[in-house]
Parts: C-alpha cells; structure tokens; sequence
C-alpha cells in the first residue's frame, strides 16, 4: 500500500492549518503533559492497569479499538467485550445501548492514554493512521513525550504516545519541566518506511500510561487523589494538575477546562465506568484503605483489592497483582 504522509496529509486529518495550530490543538487536549517508557512506568510502586467504558455502540466501539488502536478482542458477547495485547486486558467496553452520551462539561474521562513501547512503534502507528485515514485531533512534543491525540467515534478522548529516555527529563524542586511544541513529524517518520503501513496490531509492550480525567474541583481531586491515594503531585498550572508514582511523568491528570463545578456524574451515561490502579506491594494497598475510609471515602472491598469513589462518583479500583 503507497501512502501519501505528507505534512499537508497529517494536517488534514487532524484538521489544522498548520503544525502550530495542531500543537495548540494538542496543548489543550493534554495540558503540557510528560512521559516515561512503559519499562519505567510499570516498575513504579502503582501504575495505570486497565479502564472500562460503557458504550451505545459495542460493536462499533470494539471495532474501533481494535482497528486504529490494534488491540486484540479477547473476549465478546452481547454485552459487552474485553481488549488488550500479548494477553493482558487493557481495556473492557459496558454496552449501554440506550445510554445518553456524557457531556464533555461533566465530570469523567478527559482522555486514555496508550504507551506505545518504542518511539518506532509510534512512527508506525503514525503511519497505519494516515494509512487508514483515521481523524486526529492534534499532536505535540512535550520535550519528555511525543503525542498524538484522537476520539474515539463516542467522543471519548484517547492519546497514542512514546517516551523520551527518562535521563532526559528535567526535574526541578519535584516538578518535571515539559512544554507543547510542534511535533517534528520528519524526524519521527523517519524511524520507519513511510510507504507500506507495517502496524498489524498493537505491540505486546502496548499499556495505558496515564488517564487524564475531568473532575469539577482541582484542589478537591487533589486531596482525593494524592491525600487519600497517595499518588505525588509532578506539576500544576492553570486549571490542569499532574499525579504519579514513583517519579513518572503523571499517572493521573486531571483538569477543571470544561467541568469546573461540575457535580455528581450520571452512571446510566456513557463513559468511564472505571479505571484500575495496580501495585505489587500490599502495604500500598492497606494504606490507601486506612486513609479513604478515614476521611469517609466510599469504599468497597473485591477479591484482589477494593474500589474507591472520588468526589464526582469517577470509580478507581485499587489492586493488588
């Protein structure tokens, strides 16, 4: 398959008029975010595990996910179906066919994001997107990340990217310095052959990086997230505030641009059912029960760990594996 990956293309399908314009486009669907391999990400005290979205549509959905983002189906019914790579599950979709579509001033999902494993791998996503005409809504460097952000066909937010070597990741007074400038798409195509798209399906190292929600109250989410969850906080601006583990860019972000009051989520819409925060260390795990039911949190146990509510009913499962 010949494949015209032109500038001019790429622009066209993230519907700008230039690389500046995609990068604001990029600027406002991250917020300056960072990065750090999926080997660093994962070898954090927690780190993301894997999301469930109800949907109207499953199999329109399933297809998706499956087609742009290559994720194997590994289990489907009427109901609902389970995606990931190299058997890990990474994403479950809730079919909700009668379910209102949540709107993007509520309380949820702002975007997941997919870990490619290699700068390579994003090239070659790159490419099987063009390839298959595939709409994107921007994409930037963020001088420790490189990114590309799209929707899925609900409008649930997603951004595909790689990480820069964490040696090159400038860390001052425990905030990570980072930007949103234009992405060098040349010097990224570069890395694979541009004419033939080569992405069969996601890499095995494929993971969910980080999750980016909307929440209606920053200082309420942070005292949720980081307070009760113990996730550190890694940079704040205007509206946006970053959380992780272990010194990674963010596990967690979370922005007030379009939901700031927002109240108490509707779970008969679409959306984030919930999202899982995994850690091998059970210490972990017991402090993070202590604190929320300290403060009241609404908490239920599960076989492997527990579930917590944030403030705007958002779900995060706390596991142990």
């Amino acid at each position: 398959m010949s494949i015209d990956l032109t500038r001019r293309t790429l622009l066209q399908l993230a519907g700008a008029a230039s690389l500046a314009m995609a990068a604001a486009a990029a600027a406002r669907a991250e917020g300056n975010a960072q990065g750090g391999g999926p080997t660093y990400a994962s070898r954090t005290p927690m780190r993301v595990g894997m999301v469930t979205l109800r949907v109207k549509n499953l199999d329109k959905l399933a297809d998706y996910y499956r087609d742009v983002i290559g994720l194997t189906v590994m289990e489907r019914s009427a109901t609902g179906a389970k995606l990931g790579t190299a058997g890990l599950a990474l994403l479950v979709l809730e079919a909700r066919p009668n379910a209102a579509i949540e709107p993007r001033n509520a309380a949820g999902l702002y975007h997941t994001a997919f870990l490619m494993p290699t700068r390579k791998d994003l090239a070659r996503w790159l490419v099987h997107a063009a390839a298959h005409r595939v709409p994107l809504s921007g994409f930037a460097d963020h001088l420790v990340s490189e990114s590309i952000y799209l929707d899925d066909p609900e409008g649930n937010g997603i951004e595909v990217y790689a990480d820069r070597n964490p040696s090159q990741w400038q860390w001052s007074e425990g905030g990570v310095k980072m930007a949103t400038d234009e992405l060098n798409i040349p010097d990224l195509l570069s890395l694979t052959n541009t004419r033939v798209a080569d992405y069969a399906g996601a890499p095995e190292g494929l993971r969910i990086g980080h999750m980016h929600l909307r929440v209606g109250d920053l200082a309420q989410a942070e005292s949720f997230y980081h307070a009760s969850i113990g996730l550190d906080p890694t940079r704040r601006r205007s509206g946006v505030a970053f959380l992780s583990s272990g010194r990674y860019h963010h596990h967690l972000g979370m922005n007030v641009w379009q939901s700031q009051g927002a109240g108490q989520r509707d779970d008969q819409m679409t959306g984030l059912a919930w999202f899982s925060l995994v850690t091998e260390k059970h210490d972990i795990l017991a402090a993070q029960e202590e604190r929320l039911r300290k403060v009241g949190a609404r908490v239920r146990a599960l076989a492997d760990g527990l579930e917590a509510v944030d403030p705007w009913g958002t779900r995060v499962r706390l596991l142990r594996v």
